[in-house]
């Protein structure tokens, strides 16, 4: 049985579909069934809760022996301290995970061995170590900067053919596709061979600057659309004024801050295992049906 959260998450509902088609015996994590696509409400056990509450994962894992793990966004909400927010969140998990005998994948930051704090990264990174202090079996998926991110922007691409982030604008910025991500946790899910600790960096087989970014999607679109740079105290301002707490919006500004700073850079990862989407063919196939919808 293979349990896994954040069904109706990008990454998650990915994972869903891929297990489901294996025929593996799936099980789901979900505050909300209503959100749950009908094939996954026929098809999947579905355990009602927050996957960060230790009732609800110590019933989901019951007869288990695989687990995805996602730390949901904390959204805007007032969560406290990133760091926090995520140890609480995965405790749970990774506790029962590893008294249970249960192998776990999960999704983390690409960085580790960066040296100064990274907001929202360096929360994630220290989930990593409770989740290994455990002992239990897992495959941490380190991630860079997602290329759906950028999908937040397709109103304003369309409309004023601009997109903006706080990132240098002549810094190559490591990226990923969603659609990789999930393909990768389904093979570690599939996979019964695995065991011990280790982590999985994930990385496209391009590394733009945003201003490059913003060239291939102008030539996806046929039309010009650039990159526009905003001081990073100006970025945490604005998510303030959007309804994100202060210590969000600081832990947001601190992460852009250490991207500016290398911090996928710190990380080994093997350019001969990059995954199979580059920029432009995301662009292609995503952000081109997005920005015309």
């Amino acid at each position: 049985m293979i349990v896994i959260t954040t069904p109706t998450g990008d990454i998650g509902s990915q994972v869903v579909d891929r297990v489901l088609d294996s025929g593996e015996p799936a099980r789901v994590i979900v505050r909300d069934p209503s959100r749950l696509p009908q094939h996954v409400r026929a098809q999947a056990e579905v355990v009602e809760g927050s996957h960060g509450d230790a009732d609800t994962i110590t019933k989901a894992l019951e007869g288990a022996d695989r687990l995805f793990l996602l730390v949901p966004p904390a959204g805007f909400r007032d969560a406290g301290p990133a760091g926090r927010y995520y140890l609480d969140f995965a405790r749970a998990a990774a506790q029962e995970a590893a008294s249970r005998g249960v192998r776990m994948v999960h999704v983390t930051s690409l960085g580790h061995g960066f040296q100064e704090r990274a907001g929202l990264l360096s929360a994630a990174l220290d989930m990593d170590e409770l989740i290994a202090a455990t002992g239990v079996r897992h495959r941490a998926l380190a991630l860079p900067f997602f290329m759906e991110n950028l999908l937040r922007q397709a109103q304003s691409i369309t409309e004023q053919g601009v997109f903006s982030m706080a990132n240098s604008a002549h810094r190559p910025l490591l990226t990923v596709a969603t659609r990789d991500v999930a393909a990768a946790a389904a093979a570690l899910l599939l996979d019964t061979a695995w065991s011990g600790q280790a982590r999985v960096p994930l990385v496209a087989p391009d590394s733009l600057t945003p201003d490059a970014m913003a060239e291939i999607i102008s030539e996806t679109l046929g039309r010009t659309v650039r990159y526009q740079q905003i001081p990073l105290a100006d970025f945490r301002a604005r998510l303030v004024q959007h309804g994100a707490s202060p210590a969000l919006a600081e832990d947001m500004a601190a992460m852009v801050d250490a991207q500016n700073d290398g911090i996928y850079d710190a990380e080994p990862h093997d350019p001969a295992s990059a995954t199979a989407t580059g920029f432009r063919q995301w662009c292609q196939d995503v952000l081109k049906p997005a920005v015309r919808s």
